[in-house]
């Protein structure tokens, strides 16, 4: 639901700022109120599972995410649905890094637990396509409301299957912790100061002051809150969980892998519906082969061998084979075929990507205390969650300083001049995301070195079979 929310607005937000009068210029607030919340309040949501236990703040999270859904529905001015994408974020903030750790914490064996990643995995990363062609049908055949309502029958049923079929959190009293709020305040308002500066380069440019300012300023309260971190009592963010060169590997992983799969989103949602023409509902359904992919790879292949190889041994493939999608994908012109260009480079995307997910959601609480499994979720959520936003502001900003240089030599006023432009844009874009995941390839090769305990391959054959 979190995943699919982060893009299904995407598509109904032309309807809804018609239907509520926003401005161009303040438009953007539907989608960034949403990342600032939900990325600079992710460390705060994952300590919060840690003090005051992992089911209650997940269903807490649930029904304000349900609530803040029906404000947004309902709205009827544009700052009302600003301020209800910002509760969604605040409350989604809460449920990601407590849904991770008590998926660590139930599931403890090494074939459960392979099964269980595998399916969070899936979701994890088929979740914002799934959010594309549900916010095109929704758009089209409904209208923009309904692409907040459909989250509250989700969030209401799973917040029941919660209270009836999770185990109460049981934390020993010597290890209760306590809310570190000078570290929130540090590490929070780093975050979100990261996360509004490159929200705002895609409008402003990276050379703006307010963006250089924002990063700045939130590189500054990060190095404080680190140096805070290791000081005090009770840390939002325990050093030692932090400093793991696994745990580590896996958050550059997915950071990294986030922005070249976020960049490839939008590259082609605007590709297909600007160029070739697709409408909304096409467009979403173009990404179905993507996120089966993604779906098939991390049940069936990382699942099954997660527990027989090392993890940078599923992690490091699969970066690479989502460096092919991209390196697919550079033969695109305006008049590519979609099932020689598109659909091949989404095949290899998502089976990468399913091989990367699955693998690095369970390194992030693999061997953290149960106590502290909130805090480790924190760090891939927000891996996941300021990647996508860097990738989506780094590569647009790339491709329209490209499209705007072709443009500016040529007859910009021809339809297909500019569509060329689009597109050359598109490519080197494309040429950057595929750089930067061949170097999180590189990276995550020199930092995971996690190998499966002897013994848990027996119990991997059974999951095998199972998913068979």
């Amino acid at each position: 639901m979190i995943v699919l929310d982060a893009t299904i607005v995407n598509i109904a937000l032309p309807s809804a700022q018609k239907a509520l009068g926003i401005s161009d210029a303040n438009r953007q607030w539907v989608i960034t109120a949403y990342t600032l919340a939900f990325g600079g309040l992710l460390l705060l949501g994952g300590r919060i599972g840690d003090l005051f236990g992992r089911k209650r703040t997940f269903t807490v999270g649930l029904l304000g995410f349900a609530v803040a859904s029906a404000i947004g529905g309902f709205a009827t001015e544009g700052w009302m649905l600003f301020a209800a994408r910002a509760l969604q974020g605040a409350f989604g903030a809460l449920l990601a890094p407590s849904a991770l750790s008590l998926l660590s914490n139930t599931f403890t064996d090494a074939k459960e637990r392979a099964t269980a990643f595998g399916i969070f995995g899936a979701i994890a990363g088929g979740g914002a396509a799934i959010g594309l062609i549900s916010g095109g049908l929704l758009t089209e055949y409904l209208n923009w409301r309904w692409c907040l309502f459909v989250n509250i029958p989700i969030a209401i049923g799973a917040a029941i299957g919660a209270y009836y079929l999770l185990a109460r959190d049981h934390i020993e009293k010597g290890h209760r912790v306590k809310l570190d709020l000078p570290g929130a305040v540090l590490g929070c308002g780093g975050l979100l100061a990261i996360v509004f500066g490159t929200s705002q380069a895609t409008s402003r440019g990276w050379d703006d002051w307010v963006v250089i300012g924002c990063l700045l300023l939130g590189a500054a309260l990060l190095a404080a809150f680190a140096l805070f971190e290791r000081r005090t009592t009770h840390p939002l963010m325990p050093p030692h969980i932090v400093g793991d060169r696994n745990r580590g590997g896996a958050a550059i992983a997915v950071g990294m892998a986030m922005i070249g799969m976020f960049g490839l989103f939008l590259f082609l949602t605007y590709y297909l519906q600007a160029v070739k023409g697709y409408s909304p509902v096409m467009a979403g359904v173009a990404f179905l082969p993507m996120t089966a992919a993604i779906i098939i790879s991390a049940t069936g292949i990382a699942a099954r061998l997660m527990t027989r190889v090392p993890s940078r041994n599923l992690v490091v493939p699969g970066l690479l084979l989502a460096a092919a999608g991209m390196a697919w994908l550079i033969q695109m012109k305006v008049d590519s075929s979609y099932a020689t260009v598109v659909l091949p480079s989404e095949l290899l995307l998502g089976f990468g990507m399913g091989m990367v997910f699955m693998p690095t959601m369970s390194l992030a609480t693999l061997g953290v205390a149960p106590y502290e499994t909130g805090a480790a979720s924190a760090i891939i959520n927000t891996a996941q969650q300021v990647g996508g936003s860097i990738g989506t502001a780094l590569l647009n900003t790339i491709a329209a300083s490209v499209t705007a240089t072709y443009l500016a030599t040529r007859n910009a006023s021809s339809p297909e001049v500019r569509s060329a432009g689009a597109v050359h844009g598109y490519v080197v874009a494309t040429v950057v995301a595929m750089c930067i995941l061949l170097t999180a390839a590189l990276i995550t090769f020199l930092m995971i070195d996690h190998k499966p305990k002897q013994g848990e391959s027996e119990s991997a054959e059974a999951t095998a079979q199972m998913l068979a």
